[in-house]
């Protein structure tokens, strides 16, 4: 038993440095852990939620202070998605299709880590108020109600579309999932939050992994072998929440 406190604890260390370091808060893959150790779906979403606030606001301090952080494209997503989160906190979901469906947004930054490179500034495009809006929107309510920022599918869109570099995508991602996980904690507590005895330590151990992931992800690394790690962690949690019962 030990043991297996010992290898969470180290596990979730590094979940949230890897998270940081590539500017996200790390809530799927606080998800992903907490199930493959058992933790019921009831104290996994208020924990990821509440990790995702210090992790994410580290985070966005080190990019923000690398001057990547975009308020013009940030706003539009933050306006729609924070009533959707908070509305999404507030329901329920069977806790079998619940660990399906955040199986599958796994492999979401699978794919941007593996398969997105650096946009060329000169290839940076405007981003749209109208499409801005709708997707925070239903991102918003999806992050509300598996318990995740929402950044692991921020990410890929802004790179897809264009609108952000990847260092510009880190730093609004991260003010993304923190404003998000703000609504979703709220939308919880009028549900009402089941808490563990173990969540201080939890915020303790992944805010310490954030501040050095953060700040070596924003201003020290290269950030590619760092991508590959967290993508081939997150296609293995993945394969386990969609194909075998954790």
């Amino acid at each position: 038993m030990q043991e297996n406190f010992i290898l969470f604890y180290g596990l979730l260390f590094l979940v949230a440095f890897l998270y940081a370091s590539v500017g996200h808060g790390g809530a799927s893959g606080y998800l992903a852990l907490m199930a493959i150790f058992t933790v019921s779906p009831a104290v996994m979403k208020p924990t990821a939620l509440l990790l995702n606030l210090f992790v994410s606001s580290t985070a966005f301090i080190q990019f923000y202070r690398g001057r990547y952080f975009k308020w013009k494209t940030f706003w539009p997503f933050a306006l729609s998605s924070v009533p959707l989160s908070f509305i999404g906190g507030m329901m329920a979901i069977q806790s079998s299709v619940y660990k399906k469906t955040l199986g599958i947004l796994l492999l979401l930054p699978v794919i941007r880590f593996l398969f997105f490179s650096n946009t060329d500034p000169k290839d940076l495009k405007t981003s749209n108020l109208p499409l801005s809006l709708t997707i925070g929107g239903i991102i918003g309510l999806l992050s509300g109600m598996i318990g995740i920022g929402g950044g692991i599918i921020l990410s890929p869109i802004l790179l897809l579309l264009k609108w952000t570099d990847q260092k510009q995508t880190a730093a609004i991602s991260a003010a993304f999932i923190f404003v998000n996980s703000i609504a979703g904690l709220g939308g919880q507590l009028i549900k009402g939050i089941e808490f563990n005895i173990h969540m201080l330590s939890y915020v303790a151990v992944a805010f310490i992994g954030g501040i050095c992931g953060a700040y070596l992800g924003a201003l020290k690394f290269p950030q590619t072998v760092l991508k590959n790690v967290l993508a081939g962690v997150l296609a293995l949690a993945a394969y386990k929440l969609i194909f075998t019962h954790v």
